[in-house]
């Protein structure tokens, strides 16, 4: 059976950990934790980033820092993990769902103004799949209407949007580094911070609310409980699992892209007889070949493919059922205007199997099977 995800390995990650735990030092903002940060900062050119247990707690942690509260409204696209919903929810905001474009799976940016009401305080952009949304538009709007924007990134490290690193467009960014990722730690995450006036709140709501990284910055000469926190803050064990894997983040990057080509080469001419529907890279962005999905005609076509590809021995999964028509979506939010596209597409998509260092001979087997279904 050819695996839909094997979680990234280098073969140094046994080794760096191994250093972390002989430095005597296995907590957070360890050597690791800091080469992490840097290299991120540095890479994609942001004010300040953090590593965090989670890219949730990473959501957690913005809608926090946007004065996200109960009472509030945060617009979002109702095909998203629960993650994303959940992190406005646990501030007491209510959720605003808008539709998705059919072209990239992502918020529509064309019906977000018109969701907009006195008590909208954040606009939740979703880059799926590692495709960037029309952030312009987005920004647009939030500055227009006095809105923070957060960017959940959490598939999208190393994507850009016309030349700028996504994660680093809005108020913050959010990126993943589970087991699924591109790039992973197991369990993790980071958020960036692209205003100057956000990071010592920041720094401090990751510390347990206490003002400890002014204490080791010799700022203070204690440190205290001084605001709202909670324990955001991972391993250096998982830092160093990282950080083997982002000393050679562009061979992963072209390795997982490379696999990306050739299944859009060989599909293509499927997608022109009709029998298929492949992703779309809108003009001026990059991707970073997270997923690789294909659409079928519908809920009942997909099955049969899912089905026909396992027997073959490929896995494959579809994704996220859209929130809004789950239990919590109907408690804690609503869908703004008509549902045209999340319901219908989202039944549609199937993703086959993307991982670094996946065989040239799995990726044809793939491809065979895929063809072979039609």
């Amino acid at each position: 059976m050819i695996d839909f995800n094997v979680p990234t390995f280098t073969g140094r990650e046994f080794s760096y950990m191994k250093e972390a735990v002989d430095s005597k030092k296995i907590c957070g903002d360890g050597q690791f934790t800091k080469k992490c940060e840097k290299w991120i900062e540095e890479r994609f050119n942001a004010k300040k980033v953090l590593l965090t247990t989670s890219a949730t707690s990473a959501l957690e942690m913005a809608c926090y820092l946007s004065g996200i509260k109960a009472g509030d409204e945060v617009i979002l696209p109702s095909f998203t993990f629960s993650s994303t919903a959940n992190a406005p929810v646990l501030f007491g905001a209510r959720l605003v769902f808008v539709d998705i474009r059919p072209d990239t799976m992502n918020i529509d940016e064309t019906k977000i103004e018109e969701a907009i009401t006195e008590k909208t305080k954040a606009i939740i952009a979703v880059h799926y799949a590692g495709v960037s949304c029309e952030m312009d538009t987005i920004m647009d709007i939030a500055k227009r209407h006095g809105l923070k924007v957060i960017e959940d990134a959490a598939q999208g490290i190393m994507s850009e949007y016309k030349g700028r690193s996504l994660g680093t467009i809005g108020d913050f960014g959010c990126f993943s580094f589970h087991e699924t990722k591109n790039y992973s730690m197991g369990e993790g995450g980071a958020i960036l911070i692209n205003n100057e006036s956000d990071i010592l709140p920041a720094e401090i709501m990751r510390e347990k609310g206490t003002n400890r990284a002014q204490y080791f910055r010799g700022q203070v000469d204690k440190y205290s409980w001084v605001d709202y926190g909670s324990s955001y803050l991972p391993s250096d064990i998982n830092a160093a699992y990282l950080w083997a894997q982002l000393e050679i983040a562009d061979e992963i990057n072209e390795d997982r892209l490379s696999t990306w080509k050739k299944y859009d080469e060989a599909l293509r001419p499927l997608e022109k007889e009709g029998k298929l529907q492949l992703p779309v890279i809108p003009k001026d962005l990059v991707h970073n070949a997270h997923m690789y999905y294909v659409k079928l005609s519908d809920l009942s076509e997909r099955t049969a493919f899912i089905s026909y590809l396992k027997e073959n021995g490929v896995q494959s999964a579809f994704h996220y059922v859209p929130l809004h028509s789950a239990p919590a979506g109907k408690k804690f939010g609503r869908f703004f205007g008509e549902d045209i596209f999340t319901t219908k597409e989202s039944e549609r998509l199937t993703r086959l199997p993307m991982y670094y260092g996946i065989s040239d001979e799995d990726v044809s087997k793939v491809i065979k099977t895929v063809k072979e279904f039609f």
